[in-house]
């Protein structure tokens, strides 16, 4: 664009160039459209100079991203201009203004074909451009035929040429039923005769889109397709400006070896060995340089020239030339090269011949899996899932669950469905089958489908010599104390049909089955009762004579669930207690399962009937969340060796979704009264405009009984003899063995609660310190472990003990951290739905001859997953209204309060992420905040929070929260209670135990410590 000599338009730029905002630069665009506006409404008087250069400023201000909705008339005039100026200033802008359909154009439509058909050269170019950019219908309808006879035209210049090839293959593309190209197969063999390679690659262009609609009527262009290629092979007549890093045209190689792809097959055995000598030019000639941009063009040759060798099937010493290219190519550095590589690779398992070759390549494809780059991973995958057979599918399978522990979550649907696939499809032996989806479950419970635990039943029923076995193992993953909800289905299953084949092995008495099943009754959903239920019912039938304590307890158990309100459970509790009382009638009732009908695997079937392995697929899937438990659990974990247990029971309060107020209503002013949930407040603060507008929630009634709270302290499930008092479920210390850590563990915890880097603990050996980044529901933390002393720490082990609500990931922490160094261990946090219980890092180490062990409450608290939000009146009336009472919306007083005033409790709000909105609440002793709360079960939920103090008491309040989940609201009620009567998490009783103080086997010697310890976090700040 020829600007020069336009003062106008450059003082234009120039003045939205030095624009300070978004504001001066709209005034002045809006002024300088009202003064075009101005002088096109007097047309008459502009000259073509002045009208040029209003129409530049119009195409400026549009590339600015305003809307120019005037003066299309006048850039359309332009094109009819005599000169070339105004002529190429009209081409431009309407091209870039108009769309194809827009009425304007209709009045150019002649004057652009006179230009096409016309001797100017230069008018010719810049008409071919403007309808090769636009390519409407009415163009393709009018024009398409002058542009045909102007690119077979032997008197037009090649520019002029290769602009018609290119403008009639927008027209072709666009209108394929306009133009017309019947009986164009000899002008196309033609045209692929043309010397001169800008016109030949734009033809090829043509002809890729003309064989790709029909090839029938193009045979004769194939010959010369090849032709073309032994022309740029050997470097025949190529001008050197069509020589790209000493490569002949790679765009034309590509597009000639594309239009052959588009024919089912080469009958010419002259034609076909001509083609096969390029292409082993091409193999031979391609390999990895330093510079990227022939890099680049080289290999868009070879991996074109590939798939040519793939359609053309040929023969197997090419199939094999191709594939150790290939694994040339996924061995280098360049992670570019590796991906086209694999994926190259995957498509040659096409080709039968070539499997065999593949599978030498299979250790350097493993190691793909772990690249840093995810879209090489999943090629690697898609490799291993097409290249495994018989002979090699234990090696595969093995890997990829070993490769599971540590694969994102992005991956590990797709990776859990693969090796279940590959499993059933190749397993040498059915043991090794039902080894591989335990395992399975166990890794990646959250990402197996209820399919492949269905499939290894329906397996393990058919096959009688695998029953025991299949117990066995099941029996010996119960042991764990903590399993996924699928291997608790699946364990349950099996033994609840099988378990009678291992009465004589220690520990598998149907009593001890019936014991370590039902240990996880508590933890597990509802959708997982009805499996347990049916396995106490085959444990009590398989039990002959009858074992009167067993069958108490089992139907002790059935009348608890006869009244549940879940209507499965129901009906089996109630049908197992009556079919249980027949008798010995109940061995015929509740035989065995008969073996099930042969049937195609619904796994494979998956595999064949949907992409199961597509790379695009990287987003994580969402799952349907688990129904939470009943009110109060306790976690016990106890040694899989059947030790005593000497450590420390844990509370877990999770309230479920149909009551959440079933929780001990002694310690947080609650009371339960026919099913409502009722606050305790004698004496409620008078209401206000904001209360009455959102209506009274709290219904008032008199407080628990003694007898009531000590019952609502007895957790459900341990009745009787075994009463436990919910109260005395606390961390328990062992001051003996305690190493003094340096300053206050809590404060540190505490500390990074509110912010997202520190130091978590520090002792005279070792400082652990803390960094994080929170995106949504998810987290990525870090945990910097640095040596202070001048002698290594061996032994190193770092353990996660998440809660239930929380799936974490961590990477293997080395076993010897060296002196005065740092190990950084990264985690992968998920957050499944609302809990205040906390993660516990159990870490220890060796120094000397003595052993030391922490255990560490980590920062991954509720608040963690809380995004601020500040809300108008507009937003949240309807919101508050819509949460009309329990559990949805729930309010509590609140005594014992830290006396704070109001901006410092707005400053406690905003640090745990909870915006405070002003001006919503009319009394200007409340306070109203907000946020949103991300979990993989709620995604993004609203929360609002009101806080009405009492100026003559600040050390009481009421509070009222409401959220669209009962879960999150209860646990944001008692977050914020705790932070307001300054009770710390660190005290609260988390899941699994956490003793607050570092463990050691011997006292320790004494260490020099460094000079800085915070110099080891150098790195975390």
């Amino acid at each position: 664009m020829a600007l020069s000599g336009m003062r106008g338009l450059s003082v234009f730029i120039s003045d939205i160039r030095n624009c300070q905002n978004k504001e001066q630069e709209r005034l002045r665009v809006d002024k300088e459209l009202g003064n075009v506006r101005t002088r096109f409404k007097n047309e008459k008087n502009l000259s073509p100079y002045e009208k040029k250069k209003y129409v530049w400023k119009m195409l400026y201000i549009y590339m600015l991203g305003y809307d120019v909705d005037f003066g299309h008339m006048e850039a359309v005039s332009l094109i009819s201009a005599p000169k070339y100026p105004e002529k190429q200033v009209g081409y431009i802008v309407t091209s870039c203004l108009l769309n194809e359909n827009h009425d304007f154009l209709r009045l150019a439509i002649n004057t652009v074909r006179n230009d096409i058909i016309g001797r100017n050269e230069t008018f010719q170019c810049l008409a071919l451009t403007m309808v090769g950019n636009i390519g409407g219908r009415e163009f393709a309808e009018s024009l398409a035929p002058d542009v045909q006879k102007l690119l077979l035209s032997s008197s037009a210049r090649p520019l002029v040429r290769k602009k018609a090839a290119l403008c009639l293959l927008r027209l072709y593309r666009k209108n394929p039923d306009v133009v017309n190209v019947d009986g164009w197969a000899d002008r196309m063999a033609q045209l692929l005769d043309e010397r001169d390679l800008g016109v030949l690659t734009s033809s090829t262009s043509l002809l890729v889109a003309l064989v790709a609609n029909n090839h029938e009527a193009y045979w004769s262009c194939l010959p010369k397709c090849v032709k073309i290629l032994e022309r740029l092979a050997r470097n025949q007549d190529v001008p050197q400006e069509y020589t790209y890093y000493g490569i002949p045209s790679p765009w034309l190689q590509v597009k000639a070896m594309r239009a052959l792809q588009y024919f089912p097959t080469i009958e010419d055995p002259n034609t076909r060995r001509s083609l096969f000598e390029v292409l082993q030019r091409i193999l031979m000639g391609t390999d990895v340089v330093k510079n990227v941009n022939k890099n680049n063009a080289s290999h868009a040759v070879l991996f074109e020239a590939l798939a040519l060798v793939m359609h053309l099937d040929a023969e197997k010493e090419m199939m094999s030339q191709c594939v150790a290219l290939l694994g040339k190519f996924i061995a280098v550095r360049e992670p570019n090269i590796r991906y086209l590589g694999l994926e190259n690779m995957t498509r040659m398992l096409m080709v039968t011949d070539v499997q065999e070759i593949i599978k030498r390549h299979q250790a350097q494809i493993i190691t793909s899996l772990k690249d840093p780059d995810i879209s090489i991973r999943r090629r690697a995958l898609d490799l291993l899932y097409g290249m495994c057979d018989v002979s090699n599918a234990k090696d595969i399978v093995e890997e990829l669950l070993q490769y599971l522990s540590t694969a994102e979550f992005a991956m590990r649907e797709e990776l859990s469905l693969k090796a279940a696939i590959l499993a059933e499809k190749f397993a040498p032996d059915l043991s090794w089958y039902v080894d591989v989806i335990l395992q399975l479950i166990d890794k990646a419970g959250d990402f197996v489908s209820d399919d492949i635990w269905f499939r290894v039943v329906q397996f393990v029923t058919n096959n009688e010599d695998l029953q025991s076995y299949a117990a066995i193992k099941a029996r010996e993953y119960l042991d764990k104390p903590a399993i996924h909800e699928t291997m608790v289905k699946v364990s349950a299953y099996l033994l609840g049909e099988f378990g009678h084949l291992l009465s004589r092995r220690p520990g598998c008495t149907p009593k001890e089955l019936f014991s370590i099943i039902h240990e996880k009754l508590p933890a597990v959903s509802t959708s997982t009762i009805p499996i347990l239920l049916s396995t106490y019912a085959k444990i009590l039938m398989h039990t002959q004579p009858p074992d009167p304590e067993l069958q108490s307890q089992i139907w002790a158990i059935f009348s608890k669930y006869e009244s549940c309100i879940d209507v499965e459970i129901q009906q089996r509790a109630a049908e197992y207690l009556s079919l249980s009382r027949k008798g010995a009638a109940l061995m015929d009732i509740l035989s065995e399962m008969p073996k099930f009908p042969e049937r195609q695997s619904s796994l494979i079937r998956k595999a064949e009937d949907t992409e199961v392995d597509t790379a695009e697929q990287s987003a994580l899937k969402l799952r349907a969340q688990q129904q939470m438990s009943t009110a109060l659990v306790v976690t016990d974990q106890r040694p899989a060796n059947g030790t005593p247990f000497t450590g420390q029971l844990s509370l877990v309060k999770v309230p479920s979704a149909s009551n959440s107020a079933d929780v001990s209503s002694a310690d947080q002013g609650l009371s339960q009264t026919n099913g409502v949930l009722t606050t305790v407040d004698p004496e409620p603060p008078s209401a206000d405009l904001l209360g009455d507008l959102l209506g009274p929630l709290a219904i008032e009634g008199p407080p628990p009984s003694d007898n009531e709270e000590s019952r609502q302290n007895v957790v459900p499930g341990l009745e009787g003899d075994n009463v436990v008092d919910a109260s005395a479920i606390v961390p328990v210390d062992d001051p003996q063995n305690s190493v003094e850590p340096i300053g206050n563990t809590a404060e540190r915890f505490m500390a990074l609660c509110l912010k997202d880097s520190g130091v978590l603990y520090e002792d005279p050996h070792i400082q652990i310190g803390i960094k994080a980044d929170w995106r949504l529901y998810q987290g990525r933390l870090v945990i910097f472990l640095g040596n202070k002393n001048t002698t290594p720490l061996v032994s190193v082990q770092a353990i996660i003990l998440p809660p239930s609500h929380l799936k974490i990931e961590v990477s293997l922490v080395p076993d010897t951290i060296p002196p005065r160094a740092q190990v950084q261990c990264p985690l992968e946090v998920v957050n499944l739905r609302p809990s205040r219980d906390v993660a516990v890092l159990d870490f220890s180490y060796k120094f000397g001859n003595n052993m030391a062990n922490v255990k560490l409450r980590l920062p991954v608290v509720l608040n963690k997953f809380f995004q601020p939000i500040m809300v108008s009146a507009e937003e949240f009336f309807p919101q508050w209204r819509s949460l009309s009472g329990p559990p949805l919306k729930l309010q509590e007083v609140v005594r014992g309060v830290r006396p704070l005033s109001l901006q410092e409790m707005t400053n406690l709000f905003n640090s745990f992420r909870l915006m405070v909105c002003p001006g919503l609440d009319p009394n200007p002793n409340n306070l109203v905040a907000s946020t949103t709360y991300y979990s993989e079960s709620t995604q993004a939920m609203l929360c609002l929070v009101r806080i009405e103090t009492d100026p003559a008491d600040r050390t009481q309040l009421r509070m009222t929260l409401a959220s669209g989940d009962p879960a999150l609201t209860f646990e944001l009620k008692e977050f914020i209670k705790e932070q307001l009567v300054n009770i710390p998490i660190a005290q609260r009783a988390p899941s699994p135990q956490v003793p607050p103080t570092p463990q050691v086997a011997q006292p320790a010697s004494p260490v020099a410590a460094l000079s800085d310890p915070g110099a080891m976090l150098a790195g975390l700040l």
